[in-house]
């Protein structure tokens, strides 16, 4: 089985470890970035499978850095963020993200939206070979 790479950027120390724990626990190799700006640059050098976004981090917005990926990568995206009015959700959804879930948020239900993108990414995959 490939372990597959994720990307998150969150500015808060103690939810990018949370998710980190869980995803790692369910076998994922994860890179955790303070700043989107820093997720962009790793993620130009060696693009993860999948990227989880804060919106409101120091340096360019969770929404900023989705749609500068979204110029170069169709890699799934995750908005994760305490925004939660619903013209912020369809902004991140028009600017690219695949899902987009509001803090507080259960870890186990993050890594099940995971686990069903990357699925997904997996199934159209295979079908376009």
């Amino acid at each position: 089985m490939i372990k597959r790479k994720i990307y998150i950027a969150d500015d808060d120390t103690n939810i990018r470890l949370i998710i980190k724990a869980f995803l790692e626990n369910s076998g994922y190799i994860v890179k955790d970035y303070k700043t989107g700006d820093l997720l962009l640059t790793a993620f130009i050098n060696s693009p993860p499978d999948l990227v989880i976004l804060d919106v409101m981090m120091p340096g360019s917005s969770g929404y900023v850095i989705c749609k500068e990926i979204r110029k170069i990568s169709n890699v799934p995206i995750i908005i994760l963020t305490a925004r939660d009015s619903d013209l912020d959700n369809t902004t991140g959804m028009e600017l690219g993200s695949d899902d987009y879930l509001i803090k507080p948020f259960s870890p186990t239900a993050l890594v099940m939206r995971v686990e069903s993108l990357l699925k997904r990414i997996e199934y159209d995959h295979f079908f376009r070979i």
